[in-house]
């Protein structure tokens, strides 16, 4: 596994295990297992997906020592202001059974985010979070939070994968000393991404499938990647992708793939932000 390092000095895994859409406890304490058997150490959860006490239940049955792990949860939009952040980080803690989180996100840039977010700098001063950041935050939005902010964002998790590069956002984030970190990274299976003629011919010279190949090139590009799978096998050949590196050539050939929009989310679209605020994660 190789790291990075974040803006204030902590170590992050460059790739981690997802567990979004894992909802069944049983299902996502198994897998969460599997990953760390299988080497992970940056588990990504969020209240979100209604999973954190199975993570935590993996995290404590797994005998690995917290030091060693990389846990990060994120802050739901019901949650966006200050007085709730501060209930939420609580609320996590709790859930996770940790007395502290590696990396606390704030989810979608809607509701009071600045609010939230000064609370995630009290709780981070506190020692409570060793780093916070966004997810989803675009570039306009994420030089507004930046410049107002006293902590600058450690990460920010968007959607990143040969379909969708943002190599625009990547060169704000840069700028500001903020770390892309990928979800979707496989484009939730859209385009063949399997398949694909350009990443498959590419994974033929290096014996790597087409998945290897689209998670080297993101972490070639300095990208934090979380490829979610249930499947133990799979997990470990996403795993498998540092052996190699791409040429200039095969990057080259991958920017090429770029279609510069996403096709998963809107997040410009009225209805999708309505029905991100009517989702509750709890009463």
């Amino acid at each position: 596994m190789e790291y990075v390092t974040l803006n204030n000095g902590i170590k992050m895994p460059l790739e981690g295990f997802g567990v979004f859409q894992v909802p069944d406890p049983a299902q996502c304490k198994q897998a969460v297992l599997d990953a760390i058997n299988s080497g992970y150490r940056l588990i990504d959860t969020a209240a979100a997906y209604m999973n954190e006490e199975a993570v935590g239940a993996a995290i404590k049955e797994s005998g690995v020592d917290r030091s060693e792990l990389f846990i990060t949860t994120k802050l739901w939009v019901q949650d966006a202001d200050y007085e709730s952040a501060k209930k939420a980080i609580e609320t996590s803690l709790e859930k996770l059974g940790l007395d502290y989180l590696d990396l606390y996100l704030i989810h979608q840039p809607m509701g009071d985010y600045a609010g939230a977010y000064r609370a995630m700098e009290e709780a981070y001063k506190e020692g409570k979070l060793r780093a916070i950041g966004v997810c989803n935050f675009y570039p306009a939005r994420l030089a507004d939070l930046c410049e107002t902010v006293d902590v600058i964002p450690a990460v920010n998790q968007v959607e990143l994968h040969p379909f969708f590069q943002q190599e625009d956002a990547l060169a704000l984030m840069k700028e500001y000393g903020v770390r892309p970190e990928a979800w979707g990274p496989f484009a939730e299976g859209n385009h063949g991404i399997f398949t694909h003629p350009v990443l498959s011919s590419i994974g033929e010279k290096y014996r790597k499938s087409a998945a290897q190949v689209a998670l080297r090139w993101n972490v070639q590009r300095g990208v934090v990647v979380i490829p979610k799978s249930v499947h133990k096998d799979r997990m470990e050949q996403n795993m498998n992708i540092w052996d190699f590196e791409l040429s200039e050539e095969d990057m080259n050939e991958i920017a090429k793939l770029d279609i510069g929009h996403s096709e998963i989310v809107n997040h410009d679209d009225p209805n999708f932000v309505k029905m991100l605020h009517g989702l509750k994660v709890h009463g």
